[in-house]
């Protein structure tokens, strides 16, 4: 669960708090393909890692997919006409693809081809090589939805996201617009970086990121690996206090979280954003024009429950990072940080709208 936004100059105190706090946060932050579809994107192949091991669920789309895009092998659930308008929906920590399970259904029902893929860290994607480093920073995640988009022969997609996947679905429509027909982001502008993430918040608010200081000990890496699924459901519950989710849903979603690269990721993401290690050479230019806070210039419909536990930002204050089309909506009925799971049908909509702003 987790999102983080880039200070304003001319901001208030109180505003600059916010924005800091987003910028940080990352808590508080799914018909398969015809075989025809299949065969035109030659590196996709049914789902099974090379040590042949699941860390996913059964996806209600049948079996998930794999496909090599830049540094993963990226495991994937897809659903809908193989030539609709592509969507790609982006899940948060700690959660997984089957954050879109209703949503996913809606969207398909109306035309569109609908991709899921696990980020780098979850569920059945793996890394090609032993020897990549397991970078959770955020330009890492954004450059993958990238390479994914890229491997599949992907132009052009509707981006839908929340926690982590809102994220890189900011970035993606920030550096790469042309590749963006229109976004869909909880908690609005989460563009964050390292500069910012220095700049210490009131006592009150760095209590609700108390994780975050706790994946920055060794002693925390120790606990998240010994405690992976008790850490998270308390996340869930803390990120979504109205949500009663039973045991079934959280453990659909947890087996994700036992990807053998998931503790190295999480923890690599939230020592990045304090400063503690540095980003990948790679992305240092990237992580330049992120730390201007770009402005986003895609048809962008931005969500927010009105019972969100993660700490957020306030709508008007990132309202101006929008320069297109834009929309704010509040999903009332108790809905928490997960949004698109809480409420598939007001995530839907917001998806279908944003298409035809």
């Amino acid at each position: 669960m987790r999102m983080k936004m880039a200070l304003q100059n001319n901001k208030t105190n109180q505003t600059r708090r916010w924005l800091v706090g987003s910028s940080l946060l990352a808590i508080t932050l799914t018909g398969a393909l015809s075989a025809a579809q299949a065969q035109t994107s030659a590196t996709a192949t049914l789902a099974s890692n090379s040590a042949g091991t699941t860390y996913a669920a059964a996806s209600p789309f049948g079996p998930l997919k794999h496909v090599k895009a830049g540094l993963l092998d990226v495991a994937y659930a897809e659903t809908g006409p193989a030539d609709g308008s592509v969507v790609i929906l982006l899940h948060g920590w700690p959660y997984d693809i089957h954050s879109y399970d209703q949503v996913a259904p809606l969207l398909a029902a109306k035309g569109y081809r609908v991709l899921m893929p696990y980020a780098r860290g979850y569920g059945d994607t793996h890394f090609l090589s032993g020897k990549t480093v397991r970078s959770g920073q955020p330009a890492a995640l954004a450059s993958d939805v990238i390479d994914f988009m890229d491997a599949l022969k992907i132009k052009q997609a509707v981006l839908g996201g929340y926690d982590w996947g809102a994220r890189s679905a900011d970035i993606v429509s920030a550096l790469w617009p042309e590749r963006v027909k229109a976004l869909v982001s909880v908690s609005g502008y989460l563009i964050g970086n390292q500069a910012a993430g220095k700049n210490p918040l009131a006592p009150k608010a760095e209590l609700q990121w108390w994780y975050q200081f706790y994946f920055a000990t060794e002693r925390g890496r120790a606990g998240y690996e010994k405690n992976t699924h008790d850490f998270a459901k308390l996340i869930w519950q803390l990120a979504s206090p109205k949500w009663a989710f039973d045991d079934a849903t959280f453990e659909r979603s947890a087996k994700a979280l036992d990807n053998p690269d998931h503790v190295d990721i999480t923890l690599f993401n939230y020592r990045w954003r304090l400063g503690l290690i540095k980003g990948e050479p790679q992305y240092e230019a990237l992580e330049q024009k992120l730390a201007t806070a770009p402005s986003i210039g895609v048809p962008t419909i931005t969500l927010e429950g009105d019972a969100n536990g993660a700490p957020h930002p306030a709508p008007e204050d990132y309202a101006k990072r929008f320069t297109g089309k834009y929309e704010f909506r509040l999903i009332s009925g108790g809905i928490g940080h997960n949004l698109p799971q809480e409420d598939p049908q007001a995530f839907a909509k917001a998806v279908i709208d944003a298409d035809h702003l």
